[in-house]
């Protein structure tokens, strides 16, 4: 006798980070293909989404640290203060006491370990609120810039300037220049490549680690965590242990960047670092986040911010209320999305399908 039975497979819906995520990438596309479309120029060019990332890789370090801690349900706002504080002391080691650039990022990353050990016991052993350590952070990592350093400056150590220049070409992706014919490879700074391999690591750590379960674990819940074995305050200090030292690498990028140094340096960064890191899906309340989806909030955010320059609203006040509005938006629909997923499903719109036939014979 002959059977024909027929298993129908599916896999299980999106969870809420995956569904965010989904949301913010699309929303980024369907933004920047608009731009094409709408206002062309430098947006057919590669080099714009390039000049993107150059311009922003520290910030998509910073907005990496912020990420991870608020995915475990706390906040760091020092991010930026400790961003100057680095790029400053690095200014000074390399041009006064003759430092060379791998003692330099030696340096820069133990500044931002001390900071995050630091916040980290406060926060884990001590249990005081995230928000005022960080707040203290900040001040302290802001005032001691201008200790380090009262008068702007720049480096002019000669191997650091080198490393500076240094860009990598990709001529298949330049363009032509219609006057003269000349071929404009697109350049990608050393900070992007970084900024990337952070993003990848970060992203293996929340995804295949322990360390990274655990971290979700406490976000979502950390009573109920903490009844599992999780421990606790172990799991929220290396969180901000590991802030900090991507603090301090962002503070390396960025002087790599700019060369330049001031006790204004990435002033209101912990800001568009947090608002990176919830456009790219993760919530405030923790337990919900994807660094892949604070890479492409950074590049929302900044997408936003040039679609409002090209359209000729070049006051620097038009891009902080965008951002603002933009910030209003993708908090909206996460609590939109999240509150009515169970009832109207919409992961089902994301959900992947997969069907298996197998065809039984006797």
């Amino acid at each position: 006798m002959n059977r024909q039975a027929r298993t129908l497979r599916r896999k299980e819906p999106l969870t809420d980070t995956q569904l965010l995520l989904t949301i913010t990438i699309c929303i980024f596309f369907a933004m920047y293909i608009a731009a094409m479309a709408i206002w062309g120029g430098g947006f057919l060019r590669p080099q714009q989404l390039f000049d993107m990332l150059n311009n922003n890789a520290s910030l998509i370090i910073c907005a990496c640290a912020l990420t991870i801690v608020m995915i475990g349900g706390g906040i760091d706002i020092s991010v930026g203060g400790l961003t100057a504080l680095v790029v400053m002391s690095c200014v000074v080691f390399l041009d006064d006491f003759g430092g060379n650039i791998f003692t330099a990022v030696l340096l820069s990353m133990g500044i931002g370990l001390a900071f995050g050990c630091v916040h980290g016991l406060l926060i884990s052993y001590l249990e005081i609120q995230p928000f005022i350590v960080t707040l203290a952070g900040m001040f302290f990592a802001r005032g001691m810039t201008t200790i380090v350093s009262i008068d702007p400056r720049t480096a002019e150590h000669a191997g650091f300037l080198l490393l500076k220049k240094t860009r990598l070409e990709i001529p298949w992706l330049g363009y032509i220049v219609k006057k003269t014919g000349k071929l404009i490879p697109a350049k990608i700074e050393i900070g992007v490549i970084v900024a990337l391999v952070i993003v990848l690591i970060v992203f293996f750590m929340l995804k295949k680690t322990r360390f990274g379960r655990n971290l979700y674990a406490i976000g979502g819940n950390s009573q109920s965590a903490l009844m599992l074995g999780v421990n606790v305050k172990r799991t929220r200090f290396l969180s901000y242990l590991i802030s900090g030292l991507l603090s301090g690498i962002a503070g390396f990028v960025y002087l790599m960047h700019t060369g330049a140094a001031n006790a204004t340096v990435a002033a209101g960064a912990e800001m568009n670092a947090i608002a990176s890191s919830i456009i790219g899906g993760t919530l405030l309340t923790g337990g919900v986040g994807n660094v892949i989806g604070t890479l492409f909030g950074v590049l929302t955010l900044t997408t936003i911010k040039s679609i409002v320059v090209t359209s000729g609203l070049r006051d620097p006040w038009w891009q902080t209320i965008t951002t603002g509005a933009m910030l209003c938006f993708f908090i909206l629909l996460q609590s939109v999305v999240l509150s009515n997923r169970g009832k109207f499903k919409l992961s089902d719109l994301f959900r992947k399908k997969k069907t298996d036939v197998i065809l039984e014979k006797n």
